[in-house]
């Protein structure tokens, strides 16, 4: 027996906000970016909830480690929230996600109500099951796994996505692109949730550009939130795989763009799972406008649309174009490799990956000498 379920409500368009004016006179826990705090961003979202009843938590970091969710996890646990709010990007979505999670474990009370409002278009986290933990005693990116994670609402809302800078832009994408094109080939891939990863990559190649270049052109930002959130429940309900599992050993350990990251796997991760899931790839390549009866050529074809796209927004193209040295990624090799064989993602990857593949894999992603970063 199969499932396919969207647990999270999906507020968007003009006036989404009004939504929390349910918790005016609730006590409300809202974990925030701390840049939105300080540039008053937060105003946008506290002046539909009662200040003097809310608290908030910015203390939000990138990459959220341990220390910072038991932080937490005393806060709301004083406070005792009738209503959860999270905003941000990934990370503070993240944030909220974990303190949930682990304050749940603790007490048994009946959980308040979630709401999510990413202000980047990427992780997708706004419906998803999954929280991102650093251990930093480890280096090591900790992948949670928990429905009770999942937000009860997302908020879609169109002010936030103005001031979102260019690099920002194409780092996110390209995880929304990395997000949906796992998500397709993954094991527990549906028809359900293959409708959702097709239409997000339809919208990233409609609308990322555009995104990248102009930062006015509120169409563009506004479809890649929503495909951003398309591929969120395309994977949240499909899996990802290998590409992720890498991304998570890599950035737990350099502590480097996830988007960045997954961009740089995406098409060395196609051909390596190609050999398994060419079928996939070939209707997958009819998103792409590429239609060639040649399992073989249509993932080159995939490969050439992906690498055009990074070019045009000036993603690197290998690990040392992330700035991490060469001498510092061939000593973490090991660390690395073991790190992404023990990662959840990796259990829905298409094909089953040996530590000699990933140890190839690994030394394709590095840089000749010559293009070392001086």
């Amino acid at each position: 027996m199969n499932s396919f379920s969207i647990k999270t409500k999906i507020i968007y368009g003009n006036n989404a906000l009004n939504y929390l004016e349910k918790f005016k006179d609730s006590k409300v826990f809202v974990v925030a970016d701390p840049y939105l705090v300080e540039s008053r961003k937060i105003d946008i979202v506290t002046n539909h909830l009662n200040i003097e009843k809310s608290f908030i938590f910015s203390k939000v970091e990138p990459d959220p480690h341990t220390g910072l969710i038991i932080d937490g996890v005393e806060d709301i646990k004083a406070f005792g929230p009738e209503g959860i709010v999270a905003v941000g990007g990934g990370s503070a979505i993240d944030t909220a996600k974990a303190i949930i999670n682990m304050a749940g474990k603790l007490e048994a009370k009946e959980k308040p109500e979630f709401i999510a409002i990413p202000t980047t278009s990427g992780t997708g986290s706004e419906v998803t099951s999954f929280a991102v933990i650093t251990d930093r005693e480890k280096n090591v990116k900790i992948p949670l796994i928990d429905d009770e994670m999942i937000p009860d609402v997302a908020i879609l809302e169109d002010e936030f996505l103005k001031t979102i800078p260019k690099t920002i832009v194409a780092d996110t994408g390209m995880d929304v692109l990395t997000h949906a094109i796992e998500a397709y080939v993954a094991t527990n891939a549906s028809e359900f949730s293959d409708a959702y990863a097709k239409q997000a990559i339809r919208m990233v190649f409609d609308y990322l550009q555009r995104s990248y270049r102009d930062a006015n052109d509120m169409e563009a930002r506004r479809k890649m939130h929503a495909a951003s959130c398309m591929a969120g429940i395309a994977f949240n309900n499909a899996g990802l795989g290998l590409n992720h599992a890498l991304a998570h050993s890599i950035g737990g350990i350099f502590h480097i763009s996830h988007g960045k990251i997954n961009s740089v796997l995406l098409t060395n991760v196609i051909k390596f799972n190609s050999t398994v899931a060419a079928k996939e790839y070939e209707k997958l390549a009819k998103v792409f406008g590429i239609n060639i009866s040649s399992h073989t050529l249509c993932v080159k074809g995939i490969e050439r649309e992906i690498k055009n796209l990074q070019q045009k927004l000036n993603m690197p193209m290998n690990l040392c174009e992330c700035g991490i040295s060469k001498e510092a990624l061939i000593n973490r090799k090991d660390e690395i490799i073991k790190g992404a064989l023990n990662d959840a993602c990796i259990r829905t990857n298409p094909r089953i990956v040996s530590q000699s593949d990933l140890e190839k894999m690994y030394d394709g992603l590095l840089c000749k000498p010559e293009m070392l970063r001086r």
